[in-house]
């Protein structure tokens, strides 16, 4: 008797949260799903990347800066990215207030002409973004709503999952296998379509969810953090320079970094320059190590006035220097949407949110069909 009464508890858990959240989470599904192939999907039109490499230096940081103020004035430079020989210098503007600000300027790196401006909020992604993350609603109320819809989900994949164990052992098998012949009726087929399919997603769902709690959550985030074996810093740190000068500091200063840089680091995809923000904060680049992850890469801090680089105590900062907890967190992003696998790991990724995208349907024909027989 206690038994069933666990359950049938456990059932009314899974009914009210499915039937609360089943929409929020199909949306963030489907999105997910496409989100996943963005770079796959905009290279196609993405020509406009591509320039013809000379045998020339790259234009100057500073003259970039110039060029790129110049044609979006009072707009804020969040980062300049320089890419391989043949790519074009992204100019990247992100301001959050008191609307948000997010495009891109791509220049001719030996020239500095202008080639092609994308605005990264709109468009075909930009909508999906925004459906992923706030269901196309004001910031502060549908990041909420897809917020704690992804963790009440969480808890519908346990539920789930015992609701799925059968009575008996011996029925173990009908729960592992659709068991489909020409008279099985509909319901039948949509029952196992949500208790089958619920099963073997699962452990991509939790991962998924979990991740995207991660990224939802400051308290997920920390309490991961510490939970792996974190002692640093888990939040993003821009040091302090460590010299003021008194007078103007030497002018152009930040022009040799990026070419030193390319002299120590030969192999790798990409640096990501960031003016500092102002007087007393340091200029950060990130290295990108690996072509379409984020978590190897270095993160490097220079004294504005010297070029010193700076150590901060954070997960943030060189790779090499990550232990167990920093890498945990690092990989959250490149884990969520499978680029951690390569292609194979997005091809996953996509068909795990497929199947996530379908059980609030079938769950949901599976009530009505009780509830309306």
């Amino acid at each position: 008797m206690k038994k069933n009464n666990f359950k049938n508890t456990i059932r009314q858990i899974h009914l009210w949260l499915g039937l609360s959240t089943g929409l929020v989470v199909f949306i963030v599904a489907i999105t997910g799903c496409l989100w996943v192939f963005k770079t796959e999907i905009e290279s196609l039109y993405s020509d406009y990347k591509k320039v013809i490499p000379i045998n020339q230096e790259y234009i100057s940081a500073s003259k970039i800066k110039e060029i790129a103020s110049k044609e979006n004035p009072n707009r804020k430079i969040h980062g300049v990215l320089f890419g391989q020989p043949d790519e074009a210098i992204e100019v990247i503007y992100y301001e959050a207030e008191p609307e948000i600000f997010y495009q891109s300027l791509f220049l001719n790196p030996y020239t500095g002409k202008i080639i092609h401006q994308v605005d990264n909020d709109g468009g075909f992604f930009g909508f999906i973004l925004k459906g992923h993350i706030r269901l196309w609603l004001p910031e502060a109320v549908g990041s909420l709503i897809v917020s704690y819809s992804i963790l009440l989900f969480f808890v519908l994949i346990i539920t789930g999952l015992i609701l799925w164990l059968p009575k008996k052992r011996k029925n173990l098998g009908q729960r592992l296998q659709f068991d489909w012949n020409n008279k099985t009726r509909w319901k039948r087929k949509n029952f196992d379509l949500h208790t089958v399919v619920g099963f073997y997603t699962s452990v991509f769902a939790i991962i998924l969810t979990f991740t995207g709690c991660v990224m939802a959550f400051g308290w997920f985030y920390y309490i991961t953090y510490i939970a792996t074996g974190g002692d640093k810093n888990p939040r993003f740190v821009n040091p302090k320079n460590e010299k003021v000068f008194t007078q103007v500091a030497p002018k152009n200063l930040v022009d040799g970094l990026i070419p030193n840089l390319k002299k120590e680091y030969k192999n790798v995809r990409s640096f990501e320059l960031h003016f500092p923000e102002n007087d007393t904060t340091s200029i950060l680049v990130e290295v990108s190590n690996s072509d379409e992850l984020h978590y190897d890469m270095d993160y490097l801090f220079f004294d504005q006035n010297t070029l010193k680089e700076l150590e901060p105590n954070s997960i943030y900062s060189k790779y090499k220097n990550a232990n167990f907890a920093d890498k945990v967190i690092r990989m959250n992003y490149d884990i969520h949407i499978g680029a951690i696998g390569g292609i194979t790991g997005k091809i996953i990724a996509f068909i795990a949110s497929l199947l996530c995208a379908s059980l609030p349907i079938t769950g949901f024909l599976l009530w009505w069909g009780r509830k309306f027989k």
